[in-house]
């Protein structure tokens, strides 16, 4: 009977699209929408594939862009959220239809994944049809999408509401939706959920547009006085030579302008006053509304928000990553890691580092306290693989004196009490027990530590986490519990290891520096390139080993190629170098010979030929091993 339905409906879609039927009453335009999906989509209204859904890491960096969007709506949709029935969801998606925020009880989150909506599913009409999101996002106008409106047959349990949010510069920034798997949903009875969407839509439109022109001066007015500090004011953001900035479509409506006529515009051309007079107008919080003239006479009720006492950069906040003493942030990949861990962090959001050995997870973990709010607080590491199984339980929540042979009389607080404050980092989590991974899980959720032999404890601590290993494989083989594996994930970050690092000379220099202890110790040429073509299978502790080493030996405050390990004397050894014969194929020996010729313009000079290329130099050494290319050191 169900896929009865799916097709009576499929055949429906192509008869009103193609003209032979009339389209649903309701939204004639749903029509157009079908036809787009036929025409230029080349969908098929019965294809009963569930919305593709990206990656973790593209879903990251999809978010980026807009971390102060998804910020403002946060708890803009959790109220919105509390004012609807249940099996309701409130989506957000960037501008090209990919959820990247979700508000929905515990209950029915489960019903809306099976629907496709969850975060990083790509709703966008492309790919999915008709539908909220999708037809929103190319119609840039409020709309309900109502069950049998959407293209495909498979969304049509659905109802969904949604409404654009622009940016300051008329620009769609992201669609604001709700979506509803209730059976009894009329369309009209979705009025009033519209209604709420557009209202909460407008505040994160509002809300963003003051915090981008936060550094600047900015205009809200209105033409009843009484109606200032509504959504329906106009808001105009300028410089200090009161050059218009950007303007909402509240103030283009009500100054009846188009927009590029009016971003430029002297504020002295568009109202009937004197620059100063306006900015004497000005303070720091919003005051009762005065009266502003047009120089074509209309008038309005206004208040100015006063000037900024820092210079502004318009999206261009400062790096905090790059601030952190004591860590090497050189490289683009770990400077936007660090970031995105920093901003999480803040919001108490568990981080779980993975990397290789080696790799620096304690480094960057220490680096992402310090440049936090706690950074006075206690940052307290526990390495799960190098405590006996028999000690960590002890070690990790503490225990009552006297409460097992051999405990001290005194008792100890144990590593999560230690952090109380603070942070607490748990290197090597993969190898962490079953049964303290259930009792951590414990600890995490309600709060409270339990010493053995002793009471409950209150304890604030955030989580930094690290491994090599796998979680995911892991969980699969029953060796990980799976709901601490996602308590622990809020955000997971992969450091990359030495050998891919863009900042290798720069880590040099630094490691160097701290192990030096305040000598002047400085590199041969020929020794420098040498650590630098090194392929550091023991990533940066192995770097710091051998930089302590060679700094120890240093007698005249110099480091020469032949104080090196004679491992690190010759360039990363790869397999014996193969002939190319008649028996390769055309393309293959044609890719050989272009990275050798590119090699030799280099000077074997690994990054620079694999920028000349326009491949990752992790893929030029995948390439160098296939063709068996190598080179050693003189």
């Amino acid at each position: 009977m169900y896929a009865n339905r799916l097709r009576r409906h499929a055949q429906r879609v192509l008869t009103v699209a193609l003209g032979r039927s009339d389209g649903p009453a309701a939204a004639p335009s749903i029509a157009d929408s079908w036809l787009r999906c036929l025409e230029q989509h080349r969908l098929d209204p019965g294809h009963a594939v569930a919305p593709s859904v990206l990656e973790h890491a593209r879903i990251l960096e999809r978010s980026e862009p807009l971390q102060d969007v998804l910020e403002i709506a946060s708890g803009e949709m959790t109220r919105l959220y509390r004012q609807l029935a249940d099996r309701q969801a409130v989506l957000l998606s960037d501008a090209r239809g990919v959820i990247l925020s979700c508000v929905t009880g515990d209950a029915d989150r489960q019903l809306f994944e099976q629907a496709g909506l969850s975060l990083g599913a790509d709703w966008s009409e492309a790919c999915e049809g008709t539908n909220g999101i999708g037809t929103c996002v190319v119609e840039r106008q409020s709309l309900i999408i109502h069950r049998d409106e959407h293209f495909r047959s498979l969304h049509t349990d659905l109802t969904c509401s949604a409404s654009p949010v622009f940016d300051p510069h008329g620009e769609l920034l992201a669609v604001l939706d709700v979506s509803s798997v209730r059976d009894r949903v009329s369309r009209q009875g979705q009025f009033h959920t519209m209604t709420l969407v557009n209202l909460t839509a407008k505040v994160i439109e509002t809300s963003y547009f003051l915090r981008l022109f936060e550094d600047q001066w900015l205009l809200r007015f209105q033409a009843q006085v009484e109606y200032l500090g509504l959504f329906s004011e106009g808001l105009l953001a300028f410089d200090g030579e009161g050059r218009v900035l950007a303007a909402n479509q509240s103030a283009l409506n009500l100054l009846g302008h188009a927009r590029g006529e009016l971003l430029g515009l002297s504020m002295e051309a568009l109202f009937d006053c004197r620059l100063d007079d306006l900015f004497g107008r000005a303070g720091e919080q919003p005051g009762p509304g005065w009266p502003l003239r047009t120089r074509d006479g209309r008038e309005f009720f206004a208040v100015l928000r006063g000037r900024p006492r820092r210079p502004t950069v318009v999206l261009a906040r400062p790096a905090p990553a790059l601030a952190i003493p004591g860590i090497c942030l050189g490289d683009e990949t770990l400077q936007r890691a660090f970031r995105q861990a920093l901003r999480v962090f803040e919001h108490d959001v568990p981080l779980l580092l993975h990397g290789e050995t080696g790799s620096g997870k304690e480094a960057f973990a220490k680096a992402v306290h310090q440049g936090s709010s706690r950074a006075q607080k206690p940052f307290v590491a526990l390495n799960c693989a190098a405590i006996p199984e028999s000690l960590i339980e002890s070690e990790l929540f503490g225990y009552r004196g006297g409460s097992f042979t051999g405990a001290r009389k005194e008792g100890m607080p144990g590593r999560l009490l230690q952090a109380n404050g603070g942070t607490l980092f748990l290197d090597e989590i993969g190898d962490m027990p079953l049964a303290l991974q259930t009792r951590l899980l414990r600890v995490l959720e309600e709060r409270q530590v339990v010493p053995i032999g002793g009471a409950p404890q209150e304890v604030d601590v955030r989580i930094l986490s690290a491994t090599h290993r796998d979680l995911r494989e892991r969980v699969a083989a029953g060796l990980f519990r799976e709901d601490l594996y996602y308590r622990l994930n809020g955000l997971e970050l992969s450091l990359p290891p030495l050998r891919e690092r863009a900042d290798k000379a720069e880590l040099i220099d630094h490691l160097l520096a701290e192990e030096a202890r305040g000598r002047s110790i400085r590199l041969e040429p020929a020794a420098r390139q040498a650590l630098l073509d090194y392929a550091w299978p023991g990533n940066v502790r192995q770097l710091r080993n051998v930089l302590r080493t060679l700094a120890a030996l240093s007698e005249d405050g110099w480091v020469y190629l032949t104080d090196l390990p004679a491992e690190l004397r010759q360039v990363r050894a790869l397999p014996p170098a193969v002939e190319p014969d008649d028996r390769q194929q055309p393309l293959q020996r044609a890719e050989r010979d272009t990275l050798l010729a590119a090699l030799e313009a280099h000077h074997w000079h690994v990054s620079r030929t694999a920028e000349q290329l326009g491949i990752s130099r992790n893929t030029l050494y995948r390439k160098l091993q296939r063709h068996g290319i190598s080179r050693m050191a003189d």
